[in-house]
């Protein structure tokens, strides 16, 4: 094939263009997932959950974490100063895939004003293990759900497997535990709400969602999610359920 002088110039400016651009057209992605918070809330979530289970001795039992059908896990929840005993907090919850493994995460807002937190702190990261399917079923049945008033809910043991044989987890279909200054330990979360945390959703999957079709569809996981589902994996595959 020949080429004309000017071809041959042209076809070079081309190629320098794209040398150019292709290291812009390779950050986008990376620089719209930095910029967006839910990711990286998402990716605080996967920190939070391995830092509580690098603990063995002081973490969530074995037993429990292979059991539950979900987990829901709420970086950061803020005590409110505008109203005495308010908290807040934004987080996320992914349960068990009939195959094995674990779901794609779905996001939830945390509220309550009686979360009874006992480790103190003005910032709390709060796990939930839902224990059955049918504390799972009741999670996404309404828009609103209320721990303690749809289903049962306890202060979840920590340590070893021994102390998570008492009545309060064996009828509880809700365990949680908090995490402040270091300190892990169970925690009372009776009459906090969870609701759909629709902005994340819309943010982290591009289009309107329900948490049901999230988690119990085939959505595929952000990348941010990569860490929180290895690790829940990883502790808990449960896989050939």
């Amino acid at each position: 094939m020949n080429l004309r002088p000017a071809a041959v110039f042209g076809l070079l400016k081309g190629m320098v263009t794209m040398n150019r651009l292709l290291p812009f057209l390779l950050t986008v992605p990376m620089l719209a997932q930095a910029n967006n918070p839910h990711a990286a809330r998402l990716e605080e979530a996967g920190a939070v959950f391995q830092e509580i289970m690098g603990i063995k001795e002081k973490s969530i039992p074995q037993e429990l974490l292979d059991k539950a059908e979900c987990a829901i896990i709420v970086p950061g929840v803020k005590s409110g100063a505008f109203i005495v005993g308010a908290k807040y907090g934004r987080g996320f919850v992914t349960c068990r895939k009939p195959g094995g493994g674990w779901s794609a995460p779905g996001a939830v807002k945390m509220e309550g004003g009686s979360l009874g937190f006992q480790i103190g702190g003005s910032e709390t990261d709060v796990v939930m293990l839902v224990m059955n399917e049918r504390g799972a079923k009741r999670l996404f049945e309404k828009s609103k759900f209320t721990v303690g008033g749809e289903a049962m809910a306890a202060a979840g043991p920590v340590g070893r497997a021994s102390s998570a044989e008492t009545d309060a987890t064996m009828r509880a279909e809700i365990l949680s535990w908090s995490r402040s200054r270091g300190a892990f330990a169970g925690i009372s979360v009776k009459g906090s709400t969870m609701r759909e945390d629709e902005d994340a959703i819309k943010a982290l999957y591009g289009k309107k969602l329900k948490n049901s079709e999230i988690v119990y569809g085939n959505s595929p996981a952000p990348a941010s999610a990569a860490k929180l589902m290895g690790l829940l994996s990883k502790h808990s595959s449960r896989k050939g359920k």
